[in-house]
């Protein structure tokens, strides 16, 4: 990409999306393209064709999706599958139709199979079933990165795909409801301080392993694969380290300076025992994360203080 390359960022104003931007902005990209949902509504077929059609962007980071956490996936999966083929569907087509020169499509850790083994590599994609707390949004997803794989190999597409672990850091989505693990328990611990409650519920029994990312971190290696790697095949992006719940539980109270009890509700579910990424690939290619997990975290807490309350 040229610094000013014509880029379209979908999904700018999510956890994701405005990572990027805030990536290449500081890298100095000043030809961005970015439409809020009222503006542009990547769920209708037409009015994305239109916008490819009058816009030509050269390189497209579709970084747009229905997220959330167990509670939303389990609860509505009717919609998580819907509006993620339809995103993916209309933008890659559309890309595609209007010769964007390069698209980066981004995927999620979440979709690979309930007992991948461990750390996972890219190969195991499909190699056996999904957790079902997801398993709509993963479906969703894997149609995406298959897209991007086959509008590749039949038209000849400069179109990527990546697998991020799991994320945190600014903008996230700090609803109880439908927010993931670590914007969650952040929250709940932050009122729990400010209440000068006696103790803190967690779900689940905070056995599972998790591997954690900054938003930051993910976005630059999000511009470093747009400019340094065209593969059929999608690759991880993460640090290949990991936490279990319960020590991330006790490492935001001692960050938040939260001093009750954190206990377990061992009725909720867990989801996936283990999940760590093989990052081999990524190395490879030349690129490592820099923000450790307890900087990351206070980083967050920070911005939550500042503009959540």
């Amino acid at each position: 990409m040229n610094k000013s390359s014509k880029i379209f960022v979908a999904g700018h104003r999510g956890l994701v999306g405005s990572a990027i931007v805030r990536c290449l902005k500081n890298n100095g990209y000043n030809n961005l393209i970015l439409k809020t949902h009222a503006e542009l509504d990547l769920i209708n077929q037409s009015d994305v064709s239109s916008f490819f059609e009058i816009e030509k962007p050269e390189y497209v980071f579709l970084a747009a999706a229905k997220v959330g956490g167990i509670y939303a996936n389990d609860v509505y999966p009717a919609d998580f599958i819907y509006e993620n083929l339809m995103i993916e569907s209309n933008v890659i087509k559309a890309a595609h139709d209007n010769k964007v020169k390069k698209l980066l499509f981004l995927g999620s850790s979440c979709i690979y199979p309930k007992f991948a083994e461990q750390p996972i590599k890219e190969s195991e994609l499909l190699s056996g079933e999904l957790e079902p707390t997801n398993e709509a949004y993963a479906v969703a997803k894997i149609a995406g990165l298959e897209m991007c794989k086959f509008f590749k190999r039949q038209y000849g597409d400069n179109f990527i795909s990546c697998m991020p672990t799991n994320l945190y850091g600014r903008n996230d989505n700090f609803d109880l409801n439908t927010s993931h693990v670590m914007p969650a328990l952040i929250r709940k611990i932050h009122e729990a301080k400010v209440n000068n409650s006696e103790e803190v519920e967690v779900w689940g029994t905070g056995t599972p392993l998790r591997e954690f990312l900054h938003v930051d971190d993910m976005a630059d290696a999000c511009v470093f694969l747009m400019n340094n790697y065209d593969g059929e095949q999608h690759v991880n992006i993460g640090t290949g380290e990991e936490i279990s719940i319960k020590d991330l539980a006790k490492l935001i109270k001692k960050i938040v300076g939260y001093n009750g009890k954190i206990i377990f509700n061992t009725k909720m579910k867990d989801g996936t025992p283990r999940k760590v990424c093989d990052v081999s690939e990524l190395k490879s290619i030349g690129w490592r994360y820099s923000i450790n997990l307890e900087d990351g975290i206070r980083d967050v807490y920070q911005w939550y203080k500042e503009n959540m309350n």
